[in-house]
């Protein structure tokens, strides 16, 4: 079996339709870089197993909000994919990363990196799912995926180096649909801070 584990996946809004072979109905969520058209799903194959243990940590971090009402979403890597993608298909859903664009945003900022992209490309079914009285009307779906990506950071309890690295990897790698850093950094530190973080151990995020 592919890697899975239980996360927030009903109900994922604002879609961008995918158009690819064998990925017929098959519609991105988040694509944190690069042009979707040159992701073929035929490619996907398991998970790296230091890739999974970084995903289980976002996981870990993410049950004690979501409780019970966690679903499944299934890991793949796949070398054709645009960095890290977030894909719904027929009530299921699937994270994708490419096993080199890990391999440089780790080498860049670390396991800390990897786990602000994993928290950031959950977030969006975080915050379709959830809702949560602190998330501002005026933020974007991206913003919001930023502000839950906050909270998942705060509950997975890294240092502050690594939530240094996590902005960091935030920060170089945003979607098409973000606005700028200077706009994001204020809302992770708010999803950080509402979900039990110092938001002083924000600082810049830019490296």
């Amino acid at each position: 079996m592919m890697g899975m584990f239980r996360f927030v996946v009903a109900g994922l809004a604002l879609l961008v339709a995918l158009d690819l072979p064998g990925a017929t109905g098959a519609q991105v969520v988040c694509a944190l870089g690069g042009d979707v058209s040159s992701y073929r799903p035929a490619d996907d194959q398991r998970p790296t197993a230091d890739a999974m243990e970084l995903a289980n940590r976002v996981n870990a971090a993410v049950r004690s909000v979501c409780g019970t009402n966690c679903p499944s979403i299934e890991v793949f890597r796949n070398s054709t994919a645009p960095n890290v993608l977030l894909i719904a298909n027929a009530g299921q859903a699937k994270l994708v990363y490419a096993p080199q664009f890990f391999s440089a945003a780790y080498d860049s900022f670390g396991d800390g990196g990897i786990v602000g992209l994993i928290a950031h490309i959950l977030g969006h079914a975080l915050d379709d799912t959830l809702g949560a009285a602190w998330i501002k009307p005026g933020w974007t779906p991206e913003l919001r995926a930023d502000a839950w990506a906050g909270c998942a950071l705060a509950r997975a309890g890294l240092r502050s180096d690594e939530v240094e690295a996590a902005a960091g990897a935030l920060a170089k790698y945003p979607s098409p649909a973000h606005p700028g850093w200077n706009v994001r950094l204020p809302v992770l530190r708010t999803g950080y801070a509402q979900c039990g973080g110092d938001a002083g151990k924000f600082v810049t995020g830019a490296r």
